[in-house]
């Protein structure tokens, strides 16, 4: 029998707490909130992705609803929920203070402007004058009608496309400036009327079939790290870790049974599914999951190659090789019992979560189908009797944001392709276990202890910032375990605020790896939630807790933070390239640095490109102060490959500059023509093709394509760049080093 493809999507929609715990005593009731994403995300993300699902009846999805942020929606829906922009935005426009005009100007932008902000000309207007004309500008000059209009279009903005069609909605839009008070009130209305849509809407289509929902341990937490903090050390035997282990298994089935809980009394069933927070897994954390009555959980492919001890390599195509291992659930057997897992294949997800939002909606949509068709053969061609099940699971809200529309058009094209394609199945992971139970098993102790990230918990442990936090976790954990006579039921504030400071959330923002312009305001909520269990305890609280967990400010040399997706227009545009490694080359460092014609370099990938951007000092022009070559050459290490040197005079003989190279591109500062090519036999360059893009203005900034360098997924490459006039050597940069690669 030749079976479909099935395919389970899963959708994970989570918010941390951004409620201060100073407030109020417990997570249900009315508090400040600190930052305002479950409100915006709400109006935005988390309806309209099912709404556009439902209108294609045969698709069936998984979503995750994380305890967490259902409380925090029903907060908003009940109207006792206030963050710092939705005070301003219902302040009186001849109330508004003066630091709250500060607080406008700087914070009622946030989000991808591209998306956001562009396609509405009142709002364009108003960040155009921030962006050039400067924040002291605009505070100096802006009337109120200005700070009333801005006030608005942020909150309209976060209204998804699929709700314009709404009359009052429409009409905001076509009325794009002059707002009042009034209008911004109704604007508030209509946030909270489409809040209240969320859980009702997937409640009803899990009841008609369409829909599997599943939650998440309670504040998001990581249960392995829970259980002990050691278990960082299982990927990674080198990690510092903290000074004090945690080790607070038994707060592991609290978080479990307060999901479980949730979830029965708002979905009238009980779960079958859990998504592990951050996909973390270990085999000390299975027996709870089971012994809660959950049957599946998932994971990411890196957790389930460090199972097998088989590392998932790529095609040229970007297709998995040995799919049989990865494109099937597995049983985990314990002595507690069994419970289903499956693994994500990490590259569909990644080119939906932040490749194909820079790609036309069709194009994109043609290419994950294309993915998807590729697999359907594999499985055709080989001799399972079992069908295949491809998980593709995401973070179903921040993607969003970087898609046009909304990513309403992909959606559209993909779910169309989807419905009219007879060999691919979508389906929920319940639905498939429930048809084809998994036939193969991994023993509880051969479960890996990793994330989504890397197959580690390097994201959330072992640099010095995120162990601090660790300890200062431990200590509030043990001061409350002092305390027999505070149950849950007795004093329940201290609880919940221990359930707050374990989610992943701060411990993912702490040290490097992740930076938002919000650092502060986590390390305060986090500080804020330990401050809470001493309080309800009536304990004395560390001064430490007093004073920010790390310092923040703007790090300077660092590596990509995740994917970019820069538009090559010479501009240099800030967001673009927020998530960009960069190496800063101005200052008093080495040759090349005296003058710092060049000040800083920056780089990253997507799926389709690697980008590299140069900032110039301000006035320099190429051929007079600034050489007019710039050549990157790319090095392979560890590869059979032929190479040669670099062909331009006077190279020193120093590393890396006696390095051979593979490939090579020219730029032409002053025509911004480009050459590339490819080393061959007897040391020889030969010319090819390229579809580099290259453009020269405020800054020089670079897309190359991977298919220039034919290069497979998952290959390490270094890079070099040299300038040079007329092919004689003039100097090169990063100095004393390469630029590190990995393709993704």
């Amino acid at each position: 029998m030749s079976h479909p493809l099935h395919i389970a999507f899963i959708w994970h929609q989570h918010q941390p707490l951004y409620k201060s715990p100073n407030s109020g005593v417990s997570l249900s009731t009315s508090q400040h909130y600190r930052l305002p994403w479950v409100r915006l995300h709400g109006t935005k993300d988390y309806l309209d992705l099912i709404l556009i699902l439902e209108k294609y009846p045969k698709l069936h999805q998984t979503v995750n609803l994380v305890p967490s942020l259902i409380l925090q929606l029903e907060d908003y829906i009940a109207g006792t929920a206030f963050d710092p922009y939705l005070t301003a935005s219902l302040t009186p426009d001849a109330q508004i203070t003066q630091p709250q005009r500060e607080f406008i100007i700087q914070h009622f932008f946030d989000g991808n402007h591209h998306t956001l902000i562009d396609p509405h000309p009142r709002y364009a207007q108003l960040y155009n004058q921030r962006q050039e004309k400067g924040q002291a500008w605009c505070l100096a000059n802006w009337q109120l009608p200005d700070y009333s209009d801005l006030l608005a279009w942020h909150n309209l903005a976060w209204i998804d496309p699929l709700f314009w069609d709404d009359p009052e909605i429409a009409a905001w839009l076509k009325q794009g400036r002059n707002f009042t008070l009034s209008d911004r009130q109704r604007i508030y209305s209509k946030q909270r009327e489409i809040l209240g849509r969320i859980i009702p809407q997937h409640r009803k289509m899990q009841a008609a079939g369409q829909l599997e929902v599943t939650t998440t341990p309670y504040t998001h937490p990581i249960l392995p790290l829970l259980a002990d903090t050691n278990s960082g050390q299982v990927a990674v035997p080198s990690m510092t870790l903290p000074h004090q282990r945690f080790q607070w298994a038994e707060d592991i089935p609290r978080h479990l049974r307060k999901a479980w809980e949730l979830y029965t009394d708002r979905f009238g069933q009980e779960p079958r599914g859990l998504w592990p927070s951050e996909q973390s897994v270990s085999p000390e954390i299975l027996p709870y999951i089971i012994k809660q009555g959950f049957k599946w959980i998932c994971s990411d492919e890196a957790v389930l190659g460090w199972s097998l001890k088989h590392f998932f390599h790529r095609d040229g195509a970007g297709n998995v090789e040995s799919p049989e291992l990865l494109y099937k659930p597995y049983r985990l057997q314990t002595p507690a019992g069994d419970l289903a897992i499956v693994f994500r294949d990490h590259r569909l997800s990644d080119l939906i979560g932040f490749t194909y939002s820079s790609m036309p909606a069709k194009e994109a949509a043609a290419d994950l189908v294309g993915h998807l068709q590729a697999i359907a053969k594999m499985q055709r061609e080989s001799d399972s009797e079992q069908p295949w099940l491809v998980t593709i699971a995401l973070d179903g809200e921040n993607c969003w944001e970087y898609y046009p529309q909304d990513g309403k058009p992909f959606l559209e094209a993909l779910y169309q392709s989807l419905s009219n394609e007879p060999h691919l199945k979508l389906v929920t992971v319940s639905e498939f276990i429930a048809e084809f139970p998994p036939t193969a098993t991994i023993p509880a102790q051969q479960l890996h202890s990793g994330s989504w990230v890397d197959g580690s918990f390097t994201t959330w442990i072992g640099d010095p910032a995120k162990n601090r936090a660790w300890d200062y976790l431990t200590h509030a954990r043990e001061t409350l375990a002092k305390h027999p006579e505070a149950t849950e039921e007795s004093n329940p504030a201290a609880w919940e605020a221990l359930y707050a400071a374990e989610g992943s959330d701060w411990f993912w923002w702490f040290g490097e790896g992740h930076s938002s312009n919000q650092d502060a305001i986590f390390d305060q909520l986090f500080r804020e939630h330990l401050l809470g269990i001493y309080k309800a305890l009536n304990e004395p609280a560390p001064s430490y807790l007093r004073q920010p967990l790390e310092i923040h400010e703007s790090r300077s040399d660092h590596r990509p933070f995740g994917f970019i997706h820069p538009a090559i227009d010479g501009k240099g545009d800030e967001q673009d390239w927020d998530k960009a490694g960069r190496i800063e080359i101005g200052g008093a460092r080495g040759t090349m640095h005296n003058s710092s014609l060049i000040q800083r370099l920056w780089y990253g990938v997507d799926h389709l490109n690697f980008y590299i951007r140069l900032d110039f000092k301000t006035g320099v022009v190429p051929g007079k102060d600034l050489p007019e070559e710039l050549n990157l050459l790319w090095f392979y290490p560890d590869r059979t490959m032929h190479n040669s040197p670099i062909p331009i005079a006077d190279v020193p003989d120093i590393a890396p500059l006696n390095y051979h190279y593979h490939h090579h591109l020219e730029i032409n500062l002053l025509t911004q023509s480009i050459q590339f090519q490819e080393a061959g036999e007897h040391y020889q360059w030969h010319p090819r093709f390229t579809r580099a893009q290259v453009a020269f203005n405020n800054c020089l900034e670079i897309a190359i394509p991977w298919a220039d360098l034919q290069i497979p997924p998952d290959y390490p490459l270094r890079l070099v760049l040299v300038l040079a006039d007329e092919e004689r050597y003039r100097d090169y940069l990063p100095e004393n080093g390469l630029i590190p690669i990995e393709v993704p």
